[in-house]
């Protein structure tokens, strides 16, 4: 018999909740049992399991598919809220954000036009002011987006759209930024179509923070050179070293300069809602546009970013009509109008529930923990005689290096992916690599409240026992040439 799709209707309303139900307890005993970030499973091992699925095949019906799914990939899953789990910005998330979820799934709201989504539009609009608010935006607006690198695309449309508009032209356009800044700045640029060398590359300080006066002076240049200045990209949490620039300082040469100023706060949005460290973003509220990750520092589950604007009337620079779904005349409140997605997901009410079932006290204290685990993670890797601790912090990450006395730089620097590798192949302990000031390092990103120092110093020994063990396995036989 040919299966027929089961479709969630009122009629099969006890059939969902039965395959939700079981698929939940199933994953609930998952969750419970986790000892280790993920599995030692080899990845040729994992592509095969993938590639022997005939997708075509003659089909298992719902609940047999379901029990594969668990099997297939639940199995295998990275745990991010597994103390050992220190490679990336990924947090553990919130539990009635996780159970709004679910809302979404089973709704399946788009919050595109007002008549597919109705309250959910209001309940959207309501959470991007708030947010706003805490930014320091008395009037502002946003939308939700997909990621931080969505919001960065939108937030440098907007901004290459009011500098034409003010220049009246076709300008040469620049971006300032920093080499620490995320990656979807460059892509960004290009994606908007600006010359290859659009972005210039700020200098900044020993820590990494962009250099105000040496803003200036770039600014200054560029337009000495004939090109128009369109955005400064200020970074509110660097992905790798996780400092703020001085964003009071940066903000006084955009004011003066008449740039638009864009905030990246994807990683460092945290500190709107902590009870001890807001101070870090002083001066977020002066900029044009912020980003902000809430899956990221608000431990909601991705995905959850918006993008949002001091003035409202530059998110309609970039508006777009139809008159099958937002005639310019419609009376209803379309979110279409400001976002660069049609059909997208409801994700501020993760948000809206998370907020209303702890409130955003606890949100920033939560944030204010793994920064504190990062500061005694720091004291900890400067203690150790393997280790070696690379650059400070303003947030959770942590740089290192393994490299014992006698080794040298060109060893230690060649061990940093290998050390990696060895890591992620064995399952235990997950922790990533990066580069800065021209070496290489590995690191750690600290976002799960309820690890702590000790489960982090237990980390760290593995860590070194596994460099150690890689080190004597890759080292040139005595008498051999290095």
């Amino acid at each position: 018999m040919t299966a027929l799709i089961e479709l969630l209707t009122s009629a099969n309303a006890e059939r969902y909740r039965t395959a939700v139900t079981e698929t939940v307890d199933r994953l609930a005993d998952r969750i419970a049992a986790v000892d280790r970030p993920t599995t030692d499973t080899p990845a040729d091992v994992l592509r095969a399991r993938v590639a022997a699925v005939d997708l075509d095949a003659e089909p298992l019906g719902t609940d047999r598919a379901l029990a594969e799914l668990d099997d297939l990939f639940v199995r295998e899953a990275v745990w991010f809220h597994d103390p050992a789990s220190l490679a990336h910005l990924n947090c553990p998330v919130a539990l009635p954000a996780v159970a709004a979820e679910s809302v979404l799934a089973a709704v399946n709201t788009s919050v595109d036009t007002w008549d597919q989504s109705r309250i959910g539009t209001d309940i959207e609009r309501h959470v991007v002011s708030w947010l706003a608010g805490r930014i320091g935006f008395a009037d502002g607006d946003g939308v939700f987006t997909s990621g931080g690198s969505q919001s960065n695309l939108q937030a440098l449309l907007l901004a290459r759209e009011a500098a034409r508009a003010a220049v009246g032209t076709a300008p040469v356009l620049t971006v300032f930024a920093t080499a620490e800044s995320h990656f979807s700045v460059r892509k960004s640029c290009r994606l908007l179509g600006l010359a290859d060398d659009a972005v210039v590359d700020v200098p900044t300080d020993d820590a990494g923070r962009m250099r105000a006066a040496a803003l200036a002076e770039a600014i200054v240049a560029a337009r000495h050179d004939g090109r128009t200045p369109m955005a400064v990209v200020a970074t509110a949490g660097t992905t790798d070293r996780g400092v703020i620039d001085p964003l009071e300082a940066i903000a006084d040469v955009c004011d003066l300069e008449d740039v638009w100023l864009h905030v990246d706060a994807a990683y460092g949005c945290g500190l709107l809602v902590s009870p001890t460290r807001r101070h870090l973003l002083a001066g977020i509220e002066r900029a044009r546009s912020v980003t902000a990750d809430m899956h990221k520092s608000f431990f909601q589950p991705v995905s959850s970013s918006a993008l949002v604007v001091r003035d409202p009337a530059d998110l309609r620079r970039t508006a777009w009509y139809a008159d099958y779904l937002n005639p310019e005349d419609a009376a209803e409140p379309n979110q279409v109008d400001k976002s660069l997605q049609t059909t997208r997901r409801f994700d501020a009410l993760k948000l809206w529930a998370t907020l209303r079932a702890t409130g955003a006290g606890a949100i920033g204290r939560a944030f204010d923990q793994v920064i504190d685990l990062a500061a005694a993670t720091h004291a900890i890797v400067d203690e150790h005689p393997d280790l070696v601790l690379v650059a400070p912090t303003d947030l959770s990450t942590v740089l290192f290096r393994w490299q014992p006395a006698g080794v040298t730089d060109a060893d230690a620097d060649a061990l940093v992916a290998p050390i990696r590798a060895a890591l992620l192949a064995e399952g235990r302990v997950l922790i990533a690599k990066t580069v800065i000031a021209g070496r290489p390092c590995n690191k750690l990103t600290l976002l799960d409240p309820g690890t702590t120092t000790d489960q982090l110093r237990t980390a760290l020994e593995h860590v070194a026992a596994t460099a150690a063990r890689v080190r004597a396995t890759t080292a040139a036989p005595e008498g051999a040439a290095r």
